[in-house]
């Protein structure tokens, strides 16, 4: 299947089949694949936590407003979380190859810390796009979830230095799912409204 064969398959899980074992090897897949996610300058703002603890996945659940039972049918959930704390990310920074970390420095000494951290919020949002495309290359259902109370995430997962902004549960989705596209085709505004050619 080729990738637009894909996107035109790929549709937000609703509901999610808790007897289909989502195979360790595509979770694995799955990390790897986020790793190398792009970023503006390479800036890999990021920490992806891979919450697999039925406990721990429950907890999260529980303050994930509307989402909630997906995230608890969901084999997966991934919390895609952005550098927070400018001073522990800066020992990051350090470590990249010089012109790379010239080039981030020279950008945060520029830039006022709230734009700063609105621009490493957006790289997430790439990565969220990635996860997105790769969780249906990989035959798995995904669901993107900007619907979680963050604060409260970042206590669960003990997170001092990242920020929650979003999450993605993973695994199959449910045969009786009612957005399955063959249910509820895929709606989106036509070509000539939002592509221009010039």
């Amino acid at each position: 299947m080729n990738i637009l064969e894909l996107i035109e398959k790929r549709y937000t899980a609703k509901k999610y089949n808790t007897d289909k074992v989502l195979p360790q090897e595509k979770i694995e897949d799955l990390k790897e694949i986020l790793r190398l996610t792009p970023s503006s300058i390479n800036i890999q703002p990021w920490k992806f936590t891979f919450v697999q603890n039925p406990e721990i996945k429950a907890k999260l659940a529980s303050v994930s407003m509307h989402n909630t039972e997906k995230i608890n049918q969901a084999q997966l959930l991934i919390v895609f979380s952005v550098a927070d704390d400018l001073d522990a990310f800066q020992k990051v920074v350090n470590e990249f190859p010089p012109a790379r970390r010239d080039w981030y420095n020279q950008i945060k000494a520029n830039t006022p810390e709230t734009d700063l951290k609105i621009w490493l919020s957006k790289q997430v949002y790439i990565a969220l796009g990635v996860g997105l495309t790769a969780c249906i290359a990989l035959g798995l259902d995904s669901t993107a979830m900007e619907g979680i109370e963050t604060d409260k995430y970042q206590d669960i997962l003990n997170m001092t230095a990242y920020k929650p902004l979003f999450a993605m549960a993973v695994g199959y989705g449910s045969e009786d799912d009612f957005n399955r596209i063959e249910i509820s085709p895929k709606l989106r505004r036509s070509q000539e409204s939002v592509i221009e050619t010039i």
